[in-house]
């Protein structure tokens, strides 16, 4: 089987596809061959050297494909089932705690850069239904990422409004729970061409960032002076106060993103003041992510996917990432 492993320190150059032995599953396990995978920020991060892997670590956290054999045990799935990876294999439901966030595929064992896995039977969930094994892999990372902040956590209903920060997949998908939720979106972007594919994707308004640097104000004005119910946050340090000034009295910050840094300033008085509420989200569990493909299914919706290459074309796929010009998610093909 092909498969590609990382050396250490990293770097795109250090991106090997090599061939080894197809594993066998044993007790609890699963043999999956992995048809597609999707990138993420934390898989860029990791590739190019700036989270320390292990010499040789197979990369990528997002992995969908079909069953090909289950080992002794395993009674929730059977050869020929459509399956996507979970994040976490071991938080299962409820809350995260240390000892089920220890684990992650493409980090602290092998992920999905791999024609043939073999994982225990609860790395995975059934995929959805009508779904192709490339629009499943979409949903590990930053599909759980927005229902978890949003749904979950955010208790999002028909009637809210919902600020959406950027392009990238998580907002997209938030985006696209929102409106099948019943709620109203405010998106922003600093380019006008993906401000329009926004619209066409749902969003009841737009503001480009750079012509109105203080959008958390236009928020509040698309409100009628009212502000958001829900900021799905993923920039960081350099949004977060125009967050915070969106929000409505009582409303709710979904802290997902690092685009813009680690460390930031916040004014505590605006957030106690007015009751704001801020949710650290760190992907989701296996019940999260069972839930949304539920909301996926009843809803038909479909994932955004910018582009797809094959395995081989692995560090080409990470460039075309970099280069920040893709409106929905980046995928291989296996």
């Amino acid at each position: 089987m092909k498969l590609v492993r990382l050396r250490a320190p990293g770097g795109l150059d250090k991106l090997d596809l090599v061939e080894e032995d197809q594993p066998r599953p044993g007790p609890g396990e699963m043999l999956v061959r992995i048809r597609a995978v999707a990138l993420n920020m934390r898989d860029d991060f990791a590739v190019q050297g700036k989270v320390p892997l292990a010499d040789g670590r197979v990369p990528l956290s997002d992995g969908a494909g079909e069953v090909i054999a289950i080992g002794d045990g395993v009674d929730t799935f059977k050869p020929g089932d459509s399956v996507v990876s979970v994040f976490y294999p071991w938080w299962l439901a409820g809350d995260m705690r240390s000892d089920t966030s220890r684990d992650i595929p493409g980090d602290s064992f092998d992920g999905f850069a791999s024609e043939y896995v073999c994982m225990p039977a609860q790395a995975f969930t059934k995929a959805p239904a009508g779904y192709t094994h490339l629009e499943a892999a979409t949903l590990t990372c930053t599909g759980v990422t927005a229902w978890r902040g949003l749904v979950t956590c955010g208790k999002v209903k028909p009637g809210d409004t919902v600020l959406i920060l950027g392009t990238g997949s998580v907002s997209l998908f938030a985006l696209q729970f929102a409106k099948a939720a019943g709620a109203r979106v405010i998106a922003t972007s600093s380019d006008e061409e993906k401000l329009e594919k926004l619209r066409r994707l749902g969003a009841d308004s737009v503001i480009n960032y750079k012509a109105v640097p203080e959008w958390g104000g236009r928020a509040r004005e698309l409100t009628e002076g009212r502000g958001v119910d829900h900021v799905i946050e993923v920039g960081g340090p350099a949004t977060l106060a125009q967050s915070i000034t969106a929000c409505r009295t009582g409303g709710h910050i979904a802290l997902i993103g690092v685009l813009t840094g680690f460390a930031a300033e916040v004014s505590i008085p605006a957030l106690f003041s007015n009751q704001i509420r801020i949710t650290g989200i760190s992907i989701g569990s296996k019940a999260d992510q069972q839930d949304m493909i539920r909301a996926i299914e009843v809803n038909r919706l479909k994932p955004v996917i910018d582009s797809s290459f094959p395995l081989q074309d692995i560090a080409a796929a990470f460039r075309h990432y970099e280069a920040q010009k893709h409106f929905g998610k980046i995928c291989l093909e296996l």
